[in-house]
Parts: C-alpha cells; sequence; structure tokens
C-alpha cells in the first residue's frame, strides 16, 4: 500500500492561523507513525500557548482508513462541532501518519454549533494546502542468499525496482541481504535469478 503523510521530521510541525469573526484558529499539523508522535504535538501546543481557550485535535496514526489508530477531541467545545469536522477534512485528504491541533484564542463573538464544524475544518484545510508530502510505502521484508561475486549485481537490481536493502550478514559462503519488498508489487525474482544464472535464494526472515 502507497499512501502520503507529512513530510516533517519527528518532533516538528507545520503551522497556520486564521480568524473567524475575531476568534484565532492556529492549525498544528504533524507525522503522526503513532499515537505518542501525536502526543508529543498536542502537549507541544498547549505548552506553547497555555492561555488558548481550547486545543481540539485529531489524528489518524496509520494509513487511509485506519479504524483503531484514530481518535478525535472537542477539548471543551460543543460535542461534534470541532474534533470530528477536523477529522473528516484530514480523512478526506486520503493522508495517513498525520496528527493535528487546532488551538483556539475565543474573540468574544459566539460561532454557533455551525460556524464552529465550520471554522475548525477550515483551519485544517488551510494548514493542508501548504503541508509537505511524501509517499509511505508499506514493505514486506524477506531474505536473499547470494554470493560475493552477485552482491553488487543484486544490489542495483533491488535498487531499480525502490527496493531497499536493510541489513547484510556476511558469511563464509555468501552474502544474506535483507530488504523490503514494496507489499503492492509481486515478489518476482526471477529476473534477478536469470541475471545470476540462479545464485540467489530467497529464504524467510526469522
Amino acid at each position: 500500500m502507497r499512501y502520503p503523510v507529512p513530510d516533517l521530521a519527528p518532533d516538528a510541525w507545520q503551522e497556520s492561523v486564521i480568524e473567524v469573526e475575531r476568534s484565532r484558529f492556529i492549525a498544528w499539523l504533524c507525522h503522526a507513525p503513532d499515537v505518542a508522535a501525536f502526543d508529543a504535538l498536542l502537549t507541544a501546543a498547549r505548552r506553547t500557548h497555555p492561555n488558548a481557550s481550547h486545543h481540539c485535535s485529531a489524528y489518524i496514526a496509520g494509513p487511509p482508513g485506519e479504524q483503531n489508530a484514530i481518535g478525535f477531541s472537542d477539548d471543551g467545545e460543543p460535542g461534534g462541532t470541532a474534533g470530528r469536522p477536523m477529522f473528516q477534512v484530514l480523512e478526506g485528504a486520503g493522508l495517513g501518519q498525520v496528527g493535528c491541533v487546532v488551538t483556539r484564542y475565543f474573540g468574544g463573538t459566539k460561532l454557533g454549533t455551525g460556524g464552529l464544524a465550520r471554522a475548525y475544518a477550515q483551519a485544517v484545510a488551510r494548514a493542508l494546502e501548504s503541508l509537505p508530502r511524501r509517499e509511505m510505502v508499506e514493505r514486506t521484508a524477506f531474505r536473499l542468499r547470494v554470493d560475493f561475486a552477485g552482491e553488487a549485481e543484486a544490489r542495483t537490481w533491488l535498487e531499480s525496482r525502490g527496493t531497499p536493502v536493510i541489513a547484510v550478514d556476511y558469511a563464509s559462503d555468501g552474502v544474506i541481504l535483507t530488504v523490503g519488498w514494496p507489499s503492492d508489487i509481486e515478489a518476482d525474482l526471477s529476473p534477478l535469478e536469470a541475471r545470476l544464472r540462479g545464485r540467489v535464494t530467497r529464504i524467510d526472515t526469522p
């Protein structure tokens, strides 16, 4: 499976601001490969803006369509007016591994439930417009045994198919390459076997 994720470093986030009826909505986005990464973002938002009215949030700590590692919170706003609209925007963007916090400073004018839902959704949508993204490729790990003479050619062939070598073990009779094959592509090793004249063997990971 391949899907876009935020191209942000750990413990980094992207921030944008909108104003609605004198209330300020500060949206924070982060790369959230797990719930802990989202929790760190929420902690940072609360620490940076301790006097804000609310810190509403939503996250998808997995691929698009994830059903377990997801969540959203209204943080004291009327039920359903903040966290869920935020989550729906993230979900609609097709992103995975993304966390979001919208910090609100109340401006003195009540927006009503519909106005709140629109404002929180707009804050997230605005932040997503400039969010850098990269492709996440889910991978299946397995090992290949080749002789010493075939290592360089095996590495070149794997690289041409976008398959990284995760680990290398050298033994007296050859080399074992642990590779991360894209899980959405069938692992057809026949072209490599032909190039190495059969001097390659796939072995299962422990």
